[in-house]
């Protein structure tokens, strides 16, 4: 496993590569200012020989706007395309009603891309 961590203004990147799968923790908002940096990874990660999953760990990340989710689907679209599971992970408070309302959680729960935890198991 080797790890990397990327800090741009207001998020703070973790990619952990292991045998089979990355593990990309975040941490911090994920907005119009962050969210480039974390396309470029993940796109990085995908494009060139992509793991069997991308596990994405959004539990410290307290706010997302439109450009975070613009950069979800994206990396959605080429995890598929290379046929790559991309799961995310830590859906709380805020974010889980933020991807509700846009039809984003269903998007990725119909096609079994991510795990989310419910309102009632957040802790």
């Amino acid at each position: 496993m080797s790890d990397q961590i990327i800090s741009t203004p207001g998020l703070e990147i973790a990619v952990i590569h292991g045998d089979q799968a990355a593990f990309v923790r975040l941490s911090g908002r994920l907005n119009i200012d962050s969210s480039p940096a974390l396309r470029d990874r993940l796109l990085s990660l995908l494009q060139s020989e992509p793991p069997e999953a991308v596990n994405l760990d959004l539990t410290d990340v307290p706010y997302m706007d439109c450009s975070g989710i613009a950069t979800l689907i994206e990396a959605l679209k080429i995890a598929r395309h290379s046929k790559t599971a991309l799961h995310l992970k830590g859906l709380h408070g805020r974010l889980f009603h933020l991807f509700e309302v846009t039809g984003m959680l269903f998007l990725f729960e119909a096609n079994g891309d991510a795990s989310a935890q419910s309102p009632a198991k957040v802790r």
